[in-house]
């Protein structure tokens, strides 16, 4: 039906045009055809211009068409038509057996089909989404399986989930975590109910995997359920309550159960958990040499095996001291930095050897750890949690000066003490402090027996003593062979040596005025270098102007403002004019304190400020925090296209300056009480008289000094 209608639209063009062209008209197209295509149509029945498999011998009906070039946007405008013709008629599955219609069995594209190179069909869109969701559920981490969905069933843990759904009864976990009370109200609600609900608080909620383990450990219970800070735990099929034995003359032991007492409990199932046969050689290890020290604290928040409980050990030894210390020979006393890093990654991995809650008397807690140092090189004491007033800072000190270890590490969970590399054991220091007794001793002995010979040995007083070099031989020579000096002489020769003391004095400050004046010199030279950006603006004449009662109404407003700019040591600079303008963005007036003492420098810088910033001066008032600087912006006021003026000094260098000024300054005073001094020490020579036209005070001149004092620098 399709190569008909084809047919029918293609027969009515018409042949009777003489000229080279064909008209073809329509209702709504106008189009002119060459002849040839005409006729080739006609022949064929059909446009097509595709080269198929099949072909006669009449290929070169296939062949390209050459047209004219004027006849461009006709054949444009006919190749539009074909395509549209194409898409009608030549995609049907209907089509005959006939060699000359095989190249109808071509399926033509749309030319909104078509698809780009990075296009993809919908087919292949949707299985690479499937890929990317198996990649994904590959790549997702398994939860591991709890102990609760290994030993029950699913109905079961099922029901249970149900049933702690219906809970509204829950036991708090405090800071402290699972203590005897708490564990008293998780046995007293497993009595009543298969479930009991937690609450964690503080570090273990944080933490709800640690929390887990620490809870299943301590209650041979099973977690059903977890979620945030809850928890539901699960008593057991086979739950009993906490034992307590009770013992009778002529009667076996019998267990009854207490649900009050569950300390014995809490103490059978660690046992039971920390048998030797559970535990790695490591574990065994650290077991036994915590054996002995003391009681276990039982109430360890954590995991692994129990600490000792320092707080029962007894506060304080009769005739304890702070043990013996050696240093070996060639050894720094001190860990380098390397070292201090790995004992603290060693203490880190390490599980905890004491609990301790107490901040002083730490007598007996001392004496332990001197006794574990023999065995390990640090001791970890963890500071026990929910007591009211633990300082591990006191503890820490305490404890560093009972042991005389070096602390490594102290915050408020743990308190890591190294023993240090002048660390004597105990055995070894007694035998040290013996010998060291002995050799004591033996010098006593010594020294005894050396006096008695001393003692026993006769004086000789008879003989005579020699005067050779003392005072009494020098004034028996001068009496036999030398002269009087007259108070003329003696007057001359005390003037000679004050004359000889001035002058090395004068000497001495002349080189302190050198090295003054060359500082000076350079503090010149530096603030000349940085006042080189520093091009200040000078006043503008055409300036608009307030009158009094605005300057009096503006004055009252700016001294209630509690916004201002405070002005410091770096006087004016760029950043003080942007502030002004961003100011005066929001308000009209702003108001900057200044902590200068003159009154004079004050007026300078408010001075310049309005130069800078192009506002009006209000006024300059005293207040107790300084002098307050109060600037109306104008009733033309605009906002500048760069806040920031690049004719002032930015922050560091206004710093810089400052300094500078400050050192010039003070080298500036320095140099004149220098050659004040100098003048003076000449004044009183000349007066009394020793000032002759040869007399040497170094090689100062008065002149010069002149200059450096009566020199007014321009800075």
């Amino acid at each position: 039906m399709r190569l008909n209608v084809t047919n029918a639209l293609l027969s009515s063009l018409p042949l009777a045009i003489p000229s080279s062209y064909v008209l073809f008209a329509s209702s709504k197209f106008k189009f002119t055809f060459p002849v040839g295509i005409c006729i080739r149509v006609r022949a064929l029945n059909t446009f097509s211009s595709l080269p198929t498999t099949c072909h006669d011998d009449n290929d070169d009906l296939f062949a390209p068409i050459p047209t004219p070039r004027h006849a461009d946007k006709t054949t444009n405008a006919i190749e539009r038509i074909a395509l549209r013709l194409r898409n009608l008629g030549l995609a049907s599955a209907d089509h005959a057996d006939n060699d000359d219609d095989d190249f109808l069995r071509r399926e033509w594209l749309r030319p909104d089909e078509v698809l780009l190179p990075w296009d993809k069909r919908e087919g292949e869109e949707c299985e690479e989404h499937e890929e990317q969701q198996k990649e994904k559920l590959k790549k997702k981490s398994v939860s591991a399986v709890t102990l609760a969905e290994k030993t029950v069933e699913e109905e079961e843990l099922r029901r249970l989930r149900t049933l702690g759904m219906s809970l509204k009864e829950k036991v708090t976990i405090p800071k402290a975590g699972l203590t005897r009370a708490v564990l008293d109200k998780i046995h007293r609600q497993w009595s009543n109910c298969e479930l009991v609900r937690l609450k964690f608080h503080e570090l273990l909620a944080q933490n709800m995997k640690l929390a887990h383990q620490i809870v299943e450990c301590r209650t041979r219970g099973l977690v059903i359920w977890r979620s945030g800070s809850y928890m539901w735990v699960y008593r057991g099929r086979n739950y009993q309550g906490p034992m307590q034995p009770i013992e009778k003359e002529g009667d076996d032991r019998i267990p009854v159960p207490a649900a009050g007492d569950a300390a014995l409990m809490l103490a059978k199932s660690e046992a039971v958990f920390w048998k030797e046969e559970n535990m790695t050689p490591e574990e065994v290890e650290f077991n036994r040499m915590l054996d002995g020290f003391g009681h276990r604290f039982v109430e360890w928040w954590g995991t692994g095996i129990l600490p000792i409980d320092a707080d029962l050990l007894p506060p304080t030894v009769p005739g304890y001291k702070t043990p013996l210390r050696l240093l070996p020979a060639g050894m720094h006393p001190r860990l380098t930095n390397d070292e201090l890093t790995n004992m603290r990654k060693l203490a880190k991995s390490l599980p905890c050897h004491f609990a301790l809650g107490r901040n002083r008397n730490l007598q007996g807690l001392a004496s332990a750890i001197l006794r574990l140092w023999e065995k390990s090189l640090v001791a970890k004491i963890g500071v026990k949690r929910g007591i009211v007033n633990t300082n591990n800072e006191l503890m820490a000190q305490e404890l560093k000066k009972l042991t005389g270890g070096t602390l490594l590490l102290r915050n408020k969970y743990y308190i890591v003490i190294y023993r240090g590399k002048d660390f004597v054991p105990t055995s070894v220091a007694a035998v040290i402090a013996e010998r060291q007794e002995m050799t004591k001793h033996v010098q006593d002995v010594e020294e005894k027996v050396r006096c008695k010979v001393h003692d026993i040995a006769p004086s000789r007083e008879d003989e005579s003593k020699s005067q050779a070099g003392s005072l009494a031989e020098f004034y028996e020579a001068q009496a036999c062979w030398g002269r009087d000096i007259s108070t003329e002489e003696r007057e001359r020769m005390r003037q000679e040596v004050a004359k000889a003391k001035n002058a090395k004095l004068a000497k001495k400050i002349e080189c302190k005025l050198a090295v003054a004046q060359a500082k000076r010199l350079r503090a010149e030279k530096l603030l000349a270098k940085i006042e080189v950006s520093l091009v200040p603006v000078g006043p503008d004449y055409d300036k608009e102007t307030i009158t009094d009662e605005e300057r009096v109404m503006f004055r009252s407003v700016g001294l209630r403002m509690k916004a201002y700019l405070p002005l410091g040591i770096r006087g004016v600079f760029d950043g003080v004019i942007e502030n002004m303008h961003l100011h005066w963005r929001h308000r009209e007036l702003v108001k900057l304190i200044t902590k200068q003492k003159t009154l004079a420098f004050v007026e300078d810088t408010a001075r310049l400020l309005e130069y800078e910033s192009g506002g009006i001066l209000v006024a300059i008032d005293e207040i107790p925090k300084g002098f307050s600087l109060i600037y109306y912006r104008g009733k033309n006021y605009r906002r500048p296209m760069t806040l920031r003026p690049r004719n002032l000094l930015t922050k560091a260098k206004a710093l810089q300056r400052s300094i500078a000024m400050q050192r010039h300054e003070a080298l500036s005073q320095h140099v004149t009480e220098l050659g004040k001094k100098i003048e003076k020490m000449k004044k009183e020579l000349s007066e009394d008289g020793f000032s002759d036209g040869d007399d040497n005070y170094g090689d100062f001149n008065g002149e010069e000094y002149s200059d450096y004092n009566d020199k007014n620098s321009e800075f």
